[in-house]
Formats: C-alpha cells, structure tokens, sequence
C-alpha cells in the first residue's frame, strides 16, 4: 500500500518507482504474508473444517466454533490445528509479494493510462491483479492445505472414512491420507493432472480479487480519515501514531470487513476444493444453486465468525510487519526512494506548512 499522502494525491509529483524498492516491496510483502498465516493457521482450520462438513460428514448433525474447536482437538490435539501450515505458508508469501510488491506500480500505471480511475478505484484494481499473479502459486498450495486441514491426523482421517463407508454417504473415498506436502502434491497430480492441483481456480479468483480490492480500498479510505482527523487537531499537539501501528488497527478493521462481505465466495471455494473426485457440485454456479437451495443464506455464511476471526488479526499483522519493515529497512539506502515510498516517511515541517 502507498501512504496516505500519496493516494489522497496530495504529494507534489510521482516519479518512476526505483526498482529496489519494487524488490523489497516484493520480500516485505512476501514475509508479511507468511507470519500472518503462520499466527493465524489454526483457527483457519477451523473455518475450512466447518465449512467442508457438508462434504465429509453430510448435512446432519453439523458442528458450530466450539464444537468444531473440541473434535479437533480431541481427535488430534494441537497437530490437527496446524495441519497444512507448509502449503499454507508458501502459498501466503507468494500472495503477499505480488500484493504489495505490484500495488504501488499498478497503481501509477492505472493512473497515467486513465486519470479518472485514480484513488480508490485505482486501489481495487491494483490489488486484485497482484492478488491474480499471486494465485498460479497460492492456488494449489490452498488445495494441498485444505485438504490436508480437513484430514487431521492419519487415524482420525481412518476413522472418518470409515464411518462414511459404513454409512455409505457421498463423502466416502474423496481422497487418500496425506502424509505431508510434497507427497500430497505428488499424489494430487497422479491421480488429476493439472486439473487437481488447480481445482477452483476460478472461484478462488472469484472470492481473492474482490476481497484484494476491498481491502486495500478500505485501508486506504481508513488512511485518508485518519490523516483527516490528525489534520484536525489543535495546533501543537504532541499526538504521533507510527505506521506500524496504524497498520495494525486499520488492516485488521479493512480485513475484517473485506472477509465478511466475501464469506459466500470462500464457502463456494472451499467445497469445490475440499470434494476432490466425488464431485458433490459441478462447477461455481452448480454449487452456489446448491448450497443456496439445500442449506439457504446460512450455508453461503457458514464459518463467517471464524474467517472474520483469522482476518482481523492475520491482516493487522500483516499490515503491521509491512509497515515495519518499510519504516526500518527502506531508510537508509537511496534518498529518492523516501521520496516515492511516503509510506513509510513523515512530511517535513516545510512540506506541511506548503500543503497549507
């Protein structure tokens, strides 16, 4: 994300971004991504378990936070919450370089080829083409993940399958245990090609680049009042809030928001990745009319609380580390940076008393 300043477009003029901070934005990003979903993984195994009841356990009986919360943990103790953290990791630095390390390039390129996309519509279609280059990595890590997640560990997967088998539910032989994520990936090829690794792609697009757009507007728009509201102040005050922690508070509140409104589109996304061959749905559309039909708006929100849980935090992080990374590693290097990456840089008294 660029500053406040320079998306409200009030810094005196934009020059070309340097190419070594496109390169840091890239690790910074990259970096941030990873430490929030490495923080935030276990209560995203709840979500995605919750979530993908319908398709292991049928629609009966299913479980809310707390109940989920207690069968993982008496089923596989502290391990089930963190199955699938490698893919998940891997996936999030590849979404979290190309986020922020394409968004402030986009963004000018966006600008100077139609003026009249500037500001906030600039920042939604910025983000959601970093969000899309991100995808060709983060999509099949989020298939090997979620998978993984829903399994637990080897006996409580055992024990699952064969309560599906004995019962003769949809859910029984969607795909074998997992041991780990190179062996997951290896089998997902073998038995699907391509295809598996890259099941619903398309609703993944569908649910990250709204939400990538949304919450960079929302950040950005929080920005711009915030900065509003310090403008406010009576002369002379002694109020300074760093970046890191501006980050905090506005990405986990953008996070939150962004999360919620686009819950259906990762309840969609989730079952079509989760089904494997059984093909419960087929298709984006053939499970949207599904879902909607058998288990109405309640269904499309299914483990909203918890995804609103994990963005909260897993995006104030994120936003926090970024901004500390740029506060403390992009100052000293080349002064024409700071000029670009006003993130990171407070206006001086002389540029204040211009602006005024």
């Amino acid at each position: 994300m660029e500053s406040s300043a320079s998306s409200s477009g009030s810094s005196p003029s934009k020059k070309p971004l340097d190419g070594f901070f496109v390169w840091r934005e890239f690790v910074w990003g990259g970096l941030a991504g990873a430490f929030g979903e490495g923080m935030m993984h276990p209560v995203d195994t709840v979500k995605t378990r919750i979530q993908s009841q319908a398709i292991i356990s049928g629609s009966q009986g299913q479980k809310n936070i707390l109940q989920m919360i207690r069968s993982v943990w008496a089923s596989d103790g502290i391990r089930g919450f963190y199955r699938g953290v490698a893919p998940g990791v891997i996936g999030s630095f590849a979404t979290g370089a190309t986020y922020f390390g394409v968004i402030e390039s986009t963004k000018q390129w966006i600008e100077a080829l139609n003026p009249s996309l500037s500001g906030h519509w600039a920042h939604f279609i910025a983000g959601g083409i970093g969000d899309t280059l991100g995808s060709f990595v983060y999509v099949p890590c989020e298939v090997i993940k979620q998978r993984m997640q829903v399994q637990g560990t080897r006996n409580s997967w055992s024990s699952t399958m064969l309560k599906e088998n004995s019962s003769h539910k949809s859910g029984a032989h969607i795909y074998g245990y997992y041991s780990g994520m190179l062996q997951a990936g290896h089998l997902i090829w073998k038995q699907n090609g391509l295809k598996g690794l890259y099941t619903g792609y398309w609703s993944t697009l569908a649910r990250d680049v709204p939400f990538a757009g949304l919450m960079v507007t929302f950040y950005e728009a929080l920005k711009d009042l915030s900065r509003f509201g310090k403008e406010k102040l009576p002369l002379g005050s002694n109020v300074h809030i760093s970046n890191s922690f501006e980050g905090l508070l506005l990405g986990g509140l953008a996070g939150g928001l962004s999360a919620y409104l686009t819950t259906p589109l990762d309840v969609i996304k989730t079952r079509l990745q989760v089904q494997g061959s059984s093909l419960r749905y087929n298709g984006w559309l053939d499970a949207l009319r599904t879902i909607w039909m058998a288990e109405g708006v309640n269904g499309l929100f299914k483990g909203s609380v918890p995804r609103i849980m994990w963005y909260i935090p897993a995006s104030a992080l994120t936003f926090m580390a970024v901004e500390f990374l740029r506060d403390n590693f992009n100052e000293k290097p080349v002064s024409r940076v700071h000029e670009v990456s006003s993130i990171s840089i407070e206006p001086s008294p002389k540029m204040r008393k211009a602006s005024h």
